[in-house]
């Protein structure tokens, strides 16, 4: 589903070039749970960001699919994290002028799906996220845990094939956290491929699969851990 090969990433920063990738290979298969870790700086979040069509490499070859989308402008990497790709940010990034289901009828208004589609199908993501009974409340009315939980609704409501969550359980207690990442689990057990970033050990210790990353290099890659969201 997922694969670099030799992805590079630069910054020019005044006369100096900062190498934060410095050529990556990796491979991730349809239906992984696989979590990236590594210390602030490692170049982490510059993968999730590659991943998620959100930044291009500098050089090297990002293929989601079969498709070289590195080689993608603006207006097509829009087009494919609408369809392809839901993320959850640590922070939730709720727009805080809309309730829980308006905030997760939005990628549907950018997919041009009908109004009543649209409400239905918000209603459904947010019934199975257990907030039934919190659909109209606005996110300043919502608890921590509430709020990530509107996020992963709005992002699986467009029935992604891939879900990116960058340190999904940061901002949260640690047993609020571990009911995120339930929900993170049944999602991957239902076929979703699932990628987070985390600094957490005992949250990475729910995905099949750990890469350690550090200095914009890939360290180790797990194999896949058998019964590890258990």
């Amino acid at each position: 589903m997922i694969e670099f090969s030799q992805v590079k990433k630069s910054y020019q920063i005044g006369r100096e070039t900062v190498d934060v990738l410095k050529g990556i290979d990796m491979k991730i298969k349809q239906g992984e749970y696989l979590s990236i870790m590594g210390p602030s700086g490692s170049g982490k979040s510059t993968i999730m960001n590659i991943i998620g069509c959100l930044d291009r490499p500098t050089s090297g070859v990002y293929s989601l699919d079969g498709e070289n989308v590195s080689s993608y402008g603006e207006k097509e990497l829009a087009v494919v994290r609408n369809r392809a790709i839901g993320f959850v940010f640590q922070q939730f990034q709720l727009l805080p002028r809309l309730n829980a289901m308006k905030n997760v009828e939005l990628p549907m208004i950018y997919s041009g799906i009908p109004k009543k589609e649209r409400r239905e199908r918000a209603e459904r993501a947010l019934e199975k996220v257990g907030l039934k009974d919190r659909m109209h409340h606005m996110p300043n009315e919502l608890s921590g845990g509430q709020k990530q939980r509107v996020a992963i609704a709005r992002a699986t409501v467009n029935e992604p094939k891939l879900i990116l969550a960058d340190e999904p359980t940061g901002a949260l207690d640690t047993k609020t956290g571990h009911a995120v990442m339930e929900q993170f689990t049944e999602l991957n057990e239902e076929g979703t491929t699932v990628v987070l970033v985390t600094h957490e050990p005992e949250i990475a210790d729910y995905t099949s699969r750990i890469i350690m990353v550090r200095d914009g290099e890939i360290i180790s890659a797990e194999r896949e851990r058998r019964g590890a969201a258990e």
